[in-house]
Protein backbone atom coordinates (compact mmCIF):
# COMPACT_ATOMS: atom_id res chain seq x y z
CA UNK A 1 0.00 0.00 0.00
CA UNK A 2 1.21 3.41 -0.89
CA UNK A 3 0.39 6.90 0.11
CA UNK A 4 1.08 10.42 -1.33
CA UNK A 5 3.26 13.17 0.72
CA UNK A 6 1.37 16.24 0.72
CA UNK A 7 4.33 18.03 0.77
CA UNK A 8 6.86 16.57 -1.60
CA UNK A 9 4.29 15.01 -3.60
CA UNK A 10 6.20 11.70 -3.74
CA UNK A 11 4.15 8.26 -3.19
CA UNK A 12 5.73 6.48 -1.06
CA UNK A 13 4.75 3.11 1.28
CA UNK A 14 2.70 3.41 4.22
CA UNK A 15 5.60 2.73 6.58
CA UNK A 16 7.08 6.18 5.09
CA UNK A 17 4.51 7.93 7.34
CA UNK A 18 4.09 7.87 11.12
CA UNK A 19 1.42 6.72 12.67
CA UNK A 20 -1.85 8.68 13.75
CA UNK A 21 -4.87 7.50 14.68
CA UNK A 22 -7.19 10.58 13.84
CA UNK A 23 -5.88 10.15 10.24
CA UNK A 24 -8.71 8.25 8.01
CA UNK A 25 -5.92 5.82 6.72
CA UNK A 26 -4.25 5.37 10.14
CA UNK A 27 -0.98 7.59 8.85
CA UNK A 28 -0.09 11.14 9.02
CA UNK A 29 0.00 13.29 5.29
CA UNK A 30 3.32 14.28 5.78
CA UNK A 31 5.94 11.53 5.08
CA UNK A 32 9.04 10.92 7.86
CA UNK A 33 11.40 13.02 6.27
CA UNK A 34 9.27 16.14 5.27
CA UNK A 35 8.17 15.68 8.96
CA UNK A 36 11.84 15.79 10.54
CA UNK A 37 12.67 18.24 8.09
CA UNK A 38 9.84 20.45 9.55
CA UNK A 39 10.57 19.89 13.15
CA UNK A 40 14.17 20.88 12.27
CA UNK A 41 13.85 24.12 10.83
CA UNK A 42 10.97 25.03 13.95
CA UNK A 43 13.51 24.07 16.39
CA UNK A 44 16.38 25.96 14.28
CA UNK A 45 13.67 29.05 14.20
CA UNK A 46 12.61 29.11 17.66
CA UNK A 47 16.01 27.88 19.73
CA UNK A 48 16.10 30.25 22.30
CA UNK A 49 12.78 28.97 23.07
CA UNK A 50 13.56 25.42 22.81
CA UNK A 51 16.58 25.78 24.56
CA UNK A 52 14.65 27.56 27.59
CA UNK A 53 12.06 24.41 27.74
CA UNK A 54 15.00 22.01 27.60
CA UNK A 55 16.97 23.91 30.56
CA UNK A 56 13.66 24.22 32.81
CA UNK A 57 12.78 20.08 31.88
CA UNK A 58 15.89 19.37 34.12
CA UNK A 59 18.75 17.14 33.71
CA UNK A 60 18.51 14.27 31.10
CA UNK A 61 20.38 11.58 33.48
CA UNK A 62 19.45 9.84 36.84
CA UNK A 63 21.96 9.73 39.25
CA UNK A 64 22.98 6.18 39.02
CA UNK A 65 23.72 6.99 35.58
CA UNK A 66 26.23 10.35 36.18
CA UNK A 67 27.65 7.79 38.79
CA UNK A 68 28.43 5.44 36.14
CA UNK A 69 29.68 7.96 33.68
CA UNK A 70 32.29 9.69 36.27
CA UNK A 71 33.37 6.36 36.81
CA UNK A 72 34.05 5.88 33.53
CA UNK A 73 35.50 9.06 32.58
CA UNK A 74 37.93 9.70 35.47
CA UNK A 75 40.22 12.47 33.85
CA UNK A 76 36.96 14.39 32.16
CA UNK A 77 35.70 14.40 35.67
CA UNK A 78 38.70 15.76 37.59
CA UNK A 79 39.14 18.34 34.75
CA UNK A 80 35.14 19.25 35.17
CA UNK A 81 35.85 19.39 39.20
CA UNK A 82 39.02 21.84 39.19
CA UNK A 83 37.43 24.11 36.29
CA UNK A 84 34.24 24.18 38.93
CA UNK A 85 36.45 24.65 41.65
CA UNK A 86 39.07 27.39 40.36
CA UNK A 87 35.49 29.49 39.25
CA UNK A 88 34.43 28.78 42.92
CA UNK A 89 38.06 30.25 44.33
CA UNK A 90 37.88 33.27 41.43
CA UNK A 91 41.01 31.72 39.66
CA UNK A 92 38.86 31.29 36.05
CA UNK A 93 36.20 33.37 35.38
CA UNK A 94 33.51 32.51 32.84
CA UNK A 95 34.02 34.56 29.69
CA UNK A 96 31.08 34.54 26.51
CA UNK A 97 31.29 32.21 24.22
CA UNK A 98 34.16 32.99 22.03
CA UNK A 99 32.47 32.08 19.13
CA UNK A 100 29.31 34.48 19.08
CA UNK A 101 29.69 36.56 22.68
CA UNK A 102 26.80 34.69 23.99
CA UNK A 103 27.27 35.52 27.86
CA UNK A 104 23.76 33.38 28.86
CA UNK A 105 24.70 29.25 29.33
CA UNK A 106 28.42 29.46 28.41
CA UNK A 107 30.43 26.89 29.63
CA UNK A 108 34.22 25.36 30.20
CA UNK A 109 35.06 23.25 26.98
CA UNK A 110 38.35 20.86 27.49
CA UNK A 111 40.04 20.27 24.22
CA UNK A 112 42.56 18.81 26.14
CA UNK A 113 41.49 16.74 29.26
CA UNK A 114 45.43 16.87 30.55
CA UNK A 115 45.37 20.61 30.62
CA UNK A 116 42.30 21.32 32.96
CA UNK A 117 42.18 24.78 33.17
CA UNK A 118 42.92 25.73 29.66
CA UNK A 119 39.15 25.91 28.24
CA UNK A 120 37.63 27.79 25.67
CA UNK A 121 34.47 29.21 26.53
CA UNK A 122 31.54 28.15 24.16
CA UNK A 123 27.64 28.27 24.46
CA UNK A 124 25.63 25.21 24.05
CA UNK A 125 25.15 25.54 20.68
CA UNK A 126 28.81 26.14 19.73
CA UNK A 127 30.09 23.63 21.89
CA UNK A 128 28.07 20.58 20.29
CA UNK A 129 29.18 22.04 16.83
CA UNK A 130 33.10 22.33 18.34
CA UNK A 131 31.92 18.52 19.17
CA UNK A 132 30.62 17.42 15.47
CA UNK A 133 34.05 18.33 13.44
CA UNK A 134 36.48 17.77 16.52
CA UNK A 135 37.17 14.78 18.99
CA UNK A 136 39.05 16.22 22.14
CA UNK A 137 42.57 14.73 23.37
CA UNK A 138 43.30 12.78 26.11
CA UNK A 139 39.74 12.29 26.92
CA UNK A 140 38.43 8.53 29.01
Amino acid sequence: MTKQCFKCKKTLPLDSFYKHPQMADGRVNKCKECNKKDVRENRDARIDYYRDYDRARGPRHDNEYLKNYRKMNPIKNRARSLVNYAKKLGHLTVMPCEVCGETKHVMAHHCDYAKPLDVMWLCGAHHSEWHKHNEPINGD
